[in-house]
């Protein structure tokens, strides 16, 4: 997972997240995101769309680019809402979190772990660079 982490959190300010939306794509930017115990998490709110899509099939498409090469990770979403200390790292990662509305308390604060991921990094020319899972 070390290369995916660097790729994520050190090369790229963003990625894009795919998720299905009734029958067709759709794409969203997402900032980077938490390492907390060894696993990556990402967090939204549940009034979101994305929250919605993913609760209906968890199964995402994280991609980034970096310039150079880019990233392409097919995984699930796993609700972890309810793991405090999670929660509490990905607050703290972030200055502007609790400002977004991202607070223990805020009921729409909704925290997945990225899990049974397979990711590739592929240079320019689509050959294959680094494959991890995790």
């Amino acid at each position: 997972m070390e290369k995916t982490i660097d790729f994520l959190k050190n090369r790229t300010e963003n990625y894009f997240l795919a998720t299905i939306n009734g029958d067709a794509p759709s794409l969203r930017p997402f900032c980077e995101p938490i390492l907390f115990d060894g696993r990556l998490y990402a967090m939204t709110h549940a009034r979101k769309s994305v929250a919605k899509q993913i609760a209906a099939n968890n199964k995402v498409c994280i991609v980034a680019y970096d310039g150079e090469n880019w990233i392409r990770i097919n995984c699930q979403m796993i609700d972890e809402s309810g793991n405090i200390e999670a929660k509490k790292a990905a607050i703290a990662e972030f200055d502007w979190a609790e400002e977004a509305g991202y607070t223990l308390e805020a009921p729409d604060f909704v925290l997945y772990r990225i899990a049974n991921a397979v990711a590739t990094i592929y240079d320019e020319d689509g050959n294959v660079v680094a494959r991890e899972e995790f």
